[in-house]
């Protein structure tokens, strides 16, 4: 199966348990991966066979700097239920990774993250 990466997008939102989460917000990464077939939009030069990521970039900005949810679980389910519905017939499956790269948590890491996987890959 072909695939369109949308790599490493970052915004700012307010997703978190913790307070200061909340109320200062923090970087989030996102990364999404779509199983499309792309073989007609290769012969046919036409966005309308394959998928826009502009679209796909606009939404998943909306779900990361729109409503806070506690869990990054949630955002990461947002998005890829946003992109199955608005893409029924050329995403055939679908992965989110979101990353926290300085959640309020003690110690020593590079970050957390999440990562789901809907539909066929």
């Amino acid at each position: 199966m072909d695939k369109i990466y949308l790599n490493d997008m970052q915004f700012y939102g307010y997703h978190g348990v913790l307070p200061e989460e909340t109320v200062l917000g923090q970087l989030f990464r996102i990364t999404v991966e779509m199983a499309v077939d792309l073989k007609r939009a290769g012969e046919t030069d036409d966005l309308s066979a394959t998928v826009n990521y502009a679209e796909v970039y606009a939404l998943c900005k909306e779900i990361a700097e729109g409503k806070p949810y506690q869990l990054i679980e949630s955002v990461a389910e947002k998005i890829a239920d946003g992109i199955l519905t608005n893409y029924p017939e050329q995403v055939e499956g679908c992965k989110v990774m979101i990353v926290k790269p300085t959640p309020p948590i003690a110690g020593h890491y590079a970050s957390v993250a999440v990562e789901i996987t809907r539909g066929t890959l």
